[in-house]
């Protein structure tokens, strides 16, 4: 059985500082070059219960992408949460195998905390209010979705 979920790779790279803290000036230590997605294959695993009963949903994660390109498990928290804990934890759970190519500021890397959306979704289940923006199509299966760059929040 195939089961369907994407990993939207467009994080928000937010203003933050190691500890996760908002700083004074969001663009104070902005990097040139966002952090990238390097996974081939997306680490979710989408869980059995809810897959069965065709339960889709989102969740957004707060990562700490650190200077080697590595999640700080410590870091990682649910922003927002898709309304279902077992959908929240599997992303959070997925997220410690994410890698990426680390920010860079200057050409050197840094560390930066990003907004990383997860979303879950069942092939025979109907499109979630905003999917048929972009059209069932653009769901793709797990593992398939191509790496982004993340986008920096204005």
């Amino acid at each position: 059985m195939v089961r369907f979920l994407s990993a939207a790779v467009i994080a928000v790279v937010c203003g933050c500082n190691a500890a996760g803290e908002r700083r004074g000036s969001l663009f104070s230590d902005r990097p040139d070059e966002p952090p990238v997605v390097v996974n081939r294959n997306l680490p979710f695993r989408y869980p059995a219960a809810l897959y069965a009963r065709k339960v889709q949903g989102n969740v957004t994660l707060h990562l700490y992408v650190d200077s080697d390109g590595h999640v700080r498990a410590d870091s990682t928290r649910v922003e927002e949460s898709s309304g279902f804990p077992s959908l929240d934890s599997a992303a959070v759970v997925g997220s410690q195998e994410l890698q990426f190519v680390p920010a860079k500021l200057h050409g050197e890397p840094m560390g930066i905390a990003v907004l990383f959306p997860v979303y879950f979704r069942h092939p025979e289940a109907p499109p979630l209010p905003g999917d048929t923006i972009l059209g069932r199509d653009s769901v793709p299966p797990a593992g398939t979705t191509s790496a982004a760059r993340p986008r920096a929040r204005r």
